[in-house]
């Protein structure tokens, strides 16, 4: 059988390599590596002006759709000013990937948002985001020192497709991010919560087949669960 195409989003940054310095669209490779040794053929999406109209073309040739982390989504996006706080925004990535996600949900294309990308799900069903959770909690415990990750619990609720997708009810995981869900979207439920201060770490649309935002990065830490559901979700016929 043919390994489902899995198309995997790229993001957008200034970097530097050698004497060059320019805008590139880069994925980090834990996140192929994890679809890889899931079964999957990841496929790296660059920002598309001509998808982000009409995202047909593109998702016609996939099978799943993965959101992945990086730059603060513009709070333009949600109808909010921007603090201070939020930094580095790259709107033709936001406009890209709400619209592939909005379609991907549309046509109950399995769809996976990973840190950044559970909060575009949100944003694509009309949510709105915390733009600093350090403000609301009162210290950094989930933005550690850069470049490392922050380890803590999640509580899963039962019977949810975070749960069945995670392998159970009450996992550890690998995070790093400053942002979050406030307002949830249209039709979407919180389903997984940090512990011990109950930030909104999972997020699903019960309608879909599987259509899941979680804010830790099961690419790197030590279950892959949450990537091997989607393969499977992938491998699946379409439903009808």
């Amino acid at each position: 059988m043919p390994r489902p195409v899995i198309g995997v989003c790229a993001a957008i940054d200034q970097a530097r390599w050698g004497p060059w310095e320019e805008v590139v669209m880069f994925l980090p490779r834990s996140y192929t590596d994890a679809v890889q040794m899931a079964g999957g053929l990841p496929v790296l999406l660059p920002p598309d002006p001509s998808a982000a109209e009409s995202p047909d073309e593109l998702l016609d040739r996939l099978d799943a759709l993965v959101l992945t982390g990086g730059s603060d989504v513009d709070p333009h996006r949600y109808g909010a000013e921007a603090s201070n706080t939020t930094v580095r925004t790259w709107p033709e990535r936001d406009r890209f990937e709400v619209a592939l996600a909005r379609e991907a949900m549309e046509r109950d294309l399995p769809l996976l948002g990973i840190c950044r990308g559970m909060q575009i799900l949100n944003v694509a069903r009309g949510g709105m985001l915390v733009q600093h959770i350090p403000d609301e909690l009162g210290d950094d415990r989930h933005l550690p020192v850069p470049g490392s990750f922050a380890d803590h619990d999640v509580r899963l609720e039962p019977g949810s497709l975070a749960a069945r997708a995670a392998g159970g009810e009450r996992i550890s995981v690998k995070t790093h991010h400053h942002q979050g869900v406030d307002a949830l979207g249209e039709g979407l439920v919180a389903s997984g919560w940090s512990e011990p201060d109950d930030l909104v770490e999972a997020i699903e649309l019960p309608e879909q087949g599987f259509a899941l935002g979680v804010l830790w990065h099961p690419e790197v830490g030590d279950n892959p669960q949450v990537i091997e559901a989607l393969i499977e979700a992938a491998s699946r016929p379409p439903r009808r």
